[in-house]
Order: C-alpha cells, then structure tokens, then sequence
C-alpha cells in the first residue's frame, strides 16, 4: 500500500485539469484550476513549481498566460507526477 500527501493529489487533479482544459493547446490560469478544484490558489503555485522544474508543465506569464502540459495527457504516469511532487518514494 502506498500513501499519497495532500500535495500529491493535489498534483494529480492539477495535471488532470490542465489535460481537460488545456486540450486545444491554451493555458490555463492557476485561479481557473483553482476555481474549479476548490484548491487555494497559494497552494497550487506550491505545487507547480516543482511540476514546471520537472518539465512536466509550462507556464507563460500575461493576460493569456497560465500554465498547459508539455506532452499528450495519455503520455504522463501518476508515478512520474508524484515523484516531482514527493521526490523518490518507497511504498509503506
């Protein structure tokens, strides 16, 4: 069994947003996820620095920037997007 943080599942739904959204190729503002995913928006910039370093998203600043993924949704594993969050991790 392994246990996910909150930040981890934050990750997740994060990413999986930006694939909802971000579909056509936009980006999509952290206050929109946050909006939507009843998450702080405070919290998912913590989140998605990490992401972003991890080259996992993009951002653009601006009035049409925000944030998309890098590659196809089907393309990311949950294992990949929660070791950017958590770092390497062992199963409890």
């Amino acid at each position: 069994m392994m246990k996910v943080s909150t930040k981890g599942r934050y990750a997740l739904r994060l990413m999986v947003d930006l694939g909802i959204q971000g579909a056509d190729g936009s980006y999509t503002s952290l206050k929109d996820v946050a909006d939507r995913q009843g998450i702080s928006a405070k919290y998912l910039e913590q989140i998605v620095t990490p992401l972003q370093r991890s080259g996992l998203v993009r951002s653009v600043r601006g009035a049409q920037g925000g944030y998309r993924l890098t590659r196809k949704p089907e393309d990311y594993s949950a294992g990949e997007i929660l070791r950017a969050i958590e770092g390497s991790f062992a199963p409890l």
